[in-house]
């Protein structure tokens, strides 16, 4: 945890979301289709929508990451959260800086802001290992 950088942060942030693309959808239980299954032939499904795409959904670790990541958020500011998660859905710039009425440089620089608190909190959460010190074992006779 502890050598993570600034861009590796960002780039836990964007799988964290594709993660969330990927999650099955929540419907209301209890309705159900009792219809069969059939195949229609081609000049009925002309008028169909195209068909949807559905992801291969994500992998038990995937999901323990974005739920690493959804706690990240807790050390940000609101709005610090909300450009973080705008960021990471590839919004635009240009949209962001309208978001927040700021300039697109201003932006970018909260951002990065954003990102160097979460890798510091992250650095000083990081367990510090055991020093072997040989001066402190000759010392005991």
């Amino acid at each position: 945890m502890a050598s993570l950088t600034v861009d590796d942060v960002a780039a836990r942030f964007a799988e964290a979301v594709d993660t969330g693309r990927r999650l099955p959808r929540i419907e209301v239980q209890g309705y159900f289709n009792v219809w069969p299954a059939f195949v229609r032939d081609e000049w009925e499904t002309y008028p169909e929508e195209k068909p949807r795409y559905h992801p291969l959904p994500p992998t038990p670790k995937a999901i323990d990451r974005m739920l690493e990541v959804m706690r990240w958020v807790q050390w940000l500011e609101v709005e610090q959260r909300h450009l973080v998660w705008m960021r990471a859905r590839q919004y635009g710039w240009c949209v962001i800086s309208r978001r927040f009425a700021c300039n697109r440089v201003t932006a970018w620089r909260r951002w990065q802001k954003a990102l160097q608190v979460i890798a510091g909190q992250l650095k000083a959460a990081a367990p510090v290992a055991p020093m072997n010190r040989p001066e402190a074992k000759s010392q005991g006779g």
